[in-house]
C-alpha cells in the first residue's frame, strides 16, 4: 500500500515539472516574439526617422563611417601644413631661395662666382656657324680659361638632342664637342624648331644649377658679340636685383596659319592683337634671380611658339626693370658707333664678317674693327 502511494505521488510530481516546463518554454517563446517585434519596429522607426532627417537636410547618404571620419581629419591637417608650407616658400622665394638641387650641383662643380654666362643657341647643321664664332669671339684653350678668370664671362653653345636619339645628328655633335669642349648637351631637350622656347628654359635650368653668376645671355648663332662691350654694359646693372636687358620691342601677332610668324595662341593677346614688350631673340641677358625664378618656376611656366615673346611672358607680371639697351638692338646703328651685337639686318653675310673679325681694318662692307671693337662705318 506505501510503495503504491509512493508512487502516485511520484508521477503525479513529475506532471507537474513537465507542465512547468512547457509553461515556462511558451513563456520565453512568447517573450522572444515580442522583443524580436519591438526591435523590429524601432528598427524600421530608426530607418524612417534617418530618410526623413536626410530629406530635411538634403543628405543623401548615410552617416559617415569612423574610417571616412579619420580619412577627413587626416585630409584636414595635410591641408593646414600644406599652407604653411606653401607660404614659407613664397618668402623663401622673395629672399632668393635656390632648390636643394641646384645647391648640390654648386657643390659638385665649386666655382666662385663670375659675371656672365652665355648661351650660344645652335642646332645641328651648323658648324660653318660656330666655327666662325670660335675665330671671332669665342675663346679656345688658354684663352677661354682666361676669359673666365680675368672677366668672369663663360661662353658655351647650346643644343638639344636628336629627335631620334643617337642618330648621326647626335654623333657628329658628340665628336665636334669632344675636339672642342665647348658645348652644353641638353639630355632631356628635344632640338627641333618648335621646341626653342623650351630649350631656352631647358638652358637656364641647366646654367643656374652649373654656375653661379650675376647674368645669364641667350644668344643666336649668327650674332657677332663683344664681351669686352657686353660686359661693361653689365657692370653698370650690378646694382639692380631684377633686370631683363635686351633691344626692347613690340609687334604685331599673325593669326594667319600661313604667316611665317604665325601665333598659335593669337587670342591670348586681345583684340589689338599686339605683342607686350620683350626683348628681342637674337641676344638678351637676365640677372641671377630671373634666372632662379625660371629654375623654381619651369614646370608652370607657359612657352609660346617664339622664345623671346615665351621669356618676356614669364616677366611680364614680376617687379623686374626692363632695360632697353640700344647696344644690343640690330636695327638702329649709325655711323661710327661702336658694337656690341652683329645680327639680324646682315645676317646673310655675318659668317664672312665673323670670320674675318680678328683682322685690323675693313672686315665687310660698312664694317672696321678699331681697338679690338667692331664699329659700323655706314
Amino acid at each position: 500500500m506505501r510503495s503504491r502511494g509512493s508512487q502516485n505521488r511520484l508521477s503525479g510530481n513529475s506532471f507537474g515539472s513537465r507542465v512547468s516546463a512547457l509553461m515556462l518554454a511558451m513563456i520565453a517563446t512568447m517573450a522572444t516574439i515580442y522583443v524580436a517585434a519591438r526591435l523590429f519596429q524601432e528598427a524600421e522607426s530608426r530607418a524612417y526617422l534617418i530618410e526623413e532627417l536626410e530629406k530635411r537636410t538634403g543628405q543623401g547618404q548615410s552617416a559617415v563611417s569612423l574610417d571616412d571620419t579619420l580619412k577627413v581629419t587626416a585630409c584636414r591637417e595635410q591641408s593646414k601644413k600644406l599652407s604653411v608650407l606653401e607660404t614659407e616658400l613664397a618668402a623663401a622665394r622673395q629672399e632668393g631661395f635656390v632648390p636643394k638641387r641646384l645647391q648640390g650641383n654648386n657643390e659638385k662643380h665649386p666655382t666662385k662666382k663670375v659675371l656672365l654666362v652665355v648661351g650660344v643657341m645652335t642646332t645641328f647643321g651648323r658648324r660653318k656657324n660656330r666655327d666662325a664664332i670660335r675665330k671671332a669671339w669665342m675663346p679656345a684653350g688658354i684663352a677661354r680659361r682666361e676669359l673666365v678668370d680675368k672677366k668672369g664671362i663663360i661662353v658655351r653653345f647650346v643644343i638639344g638632342r636628336s629627335a631620334n636619339g643617337g642618330d648621326s645628328f647626335d654623333k657628329e655633335i658628340k665628336d665636334e664637342s669632344s675636339h672642342t669642349n665647348d658645348f652644353v648637351i641638353l639630355d632631356n631637350q628635344v632640338e627641333a624648331p618648335e621646341e626653342k622656347a623650351k630649350k631656352i628654359k631647358s638652358f637656364f635650368i641647366y646654367a643656374i644649377g652649373k654656375w653661379d653668376a650675376e647674368f645669364y645671355a641667350k644668344v643666336n648663332d649668327d650674332v657677332y658679340v663683344n664681351l669686352d662691350s657686353l660686359g661693361g654694359v653689365l657692370a653698370s646693372h650690378l646694382d639692380k636685383p631684377r633686370v631683363y636687358i635686351g633691344c626692347m620691342k613690340s609687334g604685331k601677332v599673325f593669326s594667319e596659319q600661313t604667316h611665317k610668324w604665325h601665333e598659335p595662341d593669337w587670342w591670348k593677346f586681345g583684340d589689338g592683337k599686339s605683342y607686350f614688350r620683350h626683348a628681342s631673340g637674337e641676344v638678351y641677358v637676365i640677372s641671377k634671380s630671373l634666372a632662379q625664378f625660371i629654375s623654381i618656376n619651369s614646370f608652370m611656366l607657359r612657352t609660346y611658339v617664339h622664345d623671346d615673346v615665351s621669356i618676356g611672358s614669364w616677366f611680364i607680371g614680376l617687379d623686374v626693370q626692363h632695360i632697353d639697351e640700344t647696344k644690343l638692338c640690330c636695327s638702329s646703328w649709325s655711323p661710327g658707333k661702336f658694337l656690341v651685337t652683329l645680327c639680324l639686318l646682315y645676317r646673310h653675310r655675318i659668317v664672312s664678317i665673323m670670320s674675318n673679325i680678328t683682322q685690323v681694318g675693313p672686315v665687310g662692307p660698312g664694317f672696321i674693327i678699331s681697338s679690338g671693337l667692331l664699329r659700323w662705318t655706314g
